[in-house]
């Protein structure tokens, strides 16, 4: 379901008069309010240890339980993407990030409590600082080390971390 069908409502006015304006926006008859639908922004860690093995996890909750993914997750509110991705690394991983360098985005449509949240995942390049601290935690089920080589995207749940492995893994190979 589109986020914008959820509101009924300007949250202004309150006027019931807030209809559809473009695609992406809403707007109300009564007062002028215009809502816009931006994406939120998340981002994703590629890291990657001394054997040049990258670090994956299995999702521990929907969507896409039980595939795999790449640290990461949703901005917090007053956060760089560069103080996101390191929050993201340390919550699921328990890595401190010492570098983080941005490479792509790629636009995403992440499905959450039957509404499809439209996402815009900025993807970077990490270092960290003792990869041996690795501990999953938060939304990871577990954490690994995966040589480039034995990655098959199609293992990946979320078409955004599909789509950016395909054009990381192209450049280190």
């Amino acid at each position: 379901m589109n986020l914008l069908e959820k509101f009924g409502y300007c949250p202004v006015c309150g006027s019931s008069h807030f209809d559809g304006n473009s695609p992406k926006s809403k707007k109300c008859s009564n007062c002028g309010f215009e809502y816009f639908m931006n994406p939120a922004a998340a981002v994703v860690a590629f890291i990657t240890n001394d054997k040049g093995e990258l670090l994956v996890e299995r999702r521990k909750m929907e969507p896409a339980k039980g595939t795999l993914d790449l640290p990461g997750g949703f901005a917090d509110v007053l956060e760089t993407a560069e103080e996101s991705v390191a929050r993201e690394v340390m919550e699921e991983t328990g890595l401190k990030v010492t570098s983080a360098r941005y490479l792509f985005s790629q636009p995403n449509v992440y499905h959450f409590s039957g509404l499809d949240i439209q996402t815009l995942d900025l993807f970077f390049e990490c270092k960290v600082e003792d990869c041996t601290t690795l501990k999953a935690g938060d939304d990871a089920a577990e954490c690994f080390w995966i040589a480039p080589e034995d990655i098959h995207t199609e293992q990946f749940g979320l078409r955004s971390v599909r789509q950016g492995l395909y054009q990381f893994l192209k450049v280190k190979r």
